[in-house]
């Protein structure tokens, strides 16, 4: 069966790719043609280096599983790095609060952002950046940079099992990090704003700052 290739286009840009999907068209026609597409065209570009990519639904309202069904699709290409993803929000579907989980690795001048709070399950190689809105979580080593808050939020946080990075920036401030931070401890830790300076802290006391956290007590 032929699909015919009118509701993705693929735009090439200095530091990646851009996939603009018709906001227009019914959502399952849009996931079979960007499946199509991703399958039997574009091979030239879809099996070489990492790519960078940045994701366009126009004013199509989309919910978080929406999100993710398009992710999976690109993410069966290896050498995609989904970068951004714009679209609007499905009234009243929107959690402030809520965690995006992806996983991977950043390598050295690769960048990943997100609006909202990120949870990535993988390292940050020095070099490698993630930016986010909201808070960060990394399951993994964070030796590259991170920016949380970067729209100005001070609340926002930044923690990883292994915290020994280029530089860490929350909203406005930035901190770098002093040289013995490569011998620290391996133990999972945070960094926050407390009076406008980079304070860091084990990750079981996050609950000063989130005490609407659900805390185990034990029996």
């Amino acid at each position: 069966m032929t699909v015919q290739s009118k509701h993705v286009r693929i735009k090439g840009i200095k530091d990646g790719l851009v996939f603009l999907l018709d906001d227009k068209c019914p959502f399952e026609d849009l996931l079979s043609e960007l499946r199509y597409k991703l399958e039997h065209s574009h091979q030239n570009i879809l099996t070489g280096p990492i790519v960078h990519v940045d994701i366009k639904l126009g004013s199509r309202p989309v919910t978080e599983e929406d999100k993710e069904a398009i992710l999976n699709i690109l993410k069966s290409q290896g050498n995609l790095l989904i970068r951004s993803v714009e679209a609007l929000e499905e009234p009243g579907e929107k959690d402030s609060d809520a965690l995006f989980l992806i996983s991977g690795m950043l390598r050295s001048g690769q960048v990943l952002h997100h609006e909202g709070n990120l949870l990535f399950l993988g390292d940050v190689n020095p070099g490698g950046s993630i930016t986010c809105t909201g808070d960060i979580y990394i399951l993994g080593a964070l030796r590259g940079m991170a920016h949380a808050g970067v729209d100005g939020n001070q609340e926002a946080i930044i923690a990883a099992s292994l915290l020994s990075p280029t530089q860490l920036r929350i909203a406005d401030v930035i901190s770098r990090p002093p040289d013995e931070w490569g011998t620290r401890e391996s133990s999972m830790e945070f960094a926050y704003l407390s009076s406008g300076a980079m304070q860091i802290d084990k990750i079981h006391n996050i609950v000063k700052l989130r005490q609407g956290l659900n805390v185990f007590k034990g029996v």
